[in-house]
């Protein structure tokens, strides 16, 4: 079923254009220290499941035969700092990511502010490195969303529906931001 849940938003992201390519990645936590995630180098629009790589909260490979995702580091620190978080979606949102200097913390949709709250950004660090993964880390337990200086976006929550929609509406909220900004 987790499997399933990171095809389908996998899909969906690329369809709405929230990734390009090879961009973003996903994971689903199933038990208490394993997860499935989605593996580098291949569209979220044309993934099936036995690409998949299963891990442990360690990082270790314990199912598949891909490389996992080269941002595993930074699911794997939401994960540790939050355990109640079950799901974690990754990608480069075109609005959102513009706003990736500037926090969106005004209230400017209902749904957002139920949604997501304030969109911290956290601190640059080169994709992939062990610094995105430290600069999460002190968001995870307060936010639902969290802005990657000059990289993207990230969401999280108890399921990857929940997870999935909540980049929606960032991305909904940067948008209207963007819009408010033209008037």
């Amino acid at each position: 079923e987790a499997k399933a849940q990171i095809i389908e938003a996998g899909l969906k992201i690329y369809q709405r254009g929230l990734v390009a390519a090879n961009d973003g990645n996903l994971s689903v936590r199933v038990g208490e220290n394993a997860l499935w995630v989605t593996p580098t180098g291949v569209s979220k629009g044309f993934m099936t499941e036995d690409m998949l790589v299963k891990l442990d909260l360690d990082g270790n490979v314990l199912a598949g035969t891909r490389k996992a995702s080269s941002e595993t580091k930074m699911h794997l620190r939401i994960y540790q700092e939050n355990p109640d978080v079950r799901a974690v979606v990754h990608a480069h949102p075109p609005a959102a990511t513009a706003f990736a200097a500037v926090p969106l913390d005004r209230p400017v949709l209902q749904e957002a502010v139920v949604q997501l709250g304030t969109v911290p950004v956290a601190p640059f660090a080169l994709p992939g490195s062990q610094g995105v993964a430290d600069s999460v880390a002190p968001y995870c337990r307060d936010y639902r969303a969290l802005l990657l200086e000059y990289h993207g976006a990230v969401t999280w929550g108890e399921t990857m529906e929940r997870a999935y929609f909540r980049l929606e509406c960032l991305e909904q909220m940067a948008n209207v931001t963007l819009h408010l900004k033209t008037l």
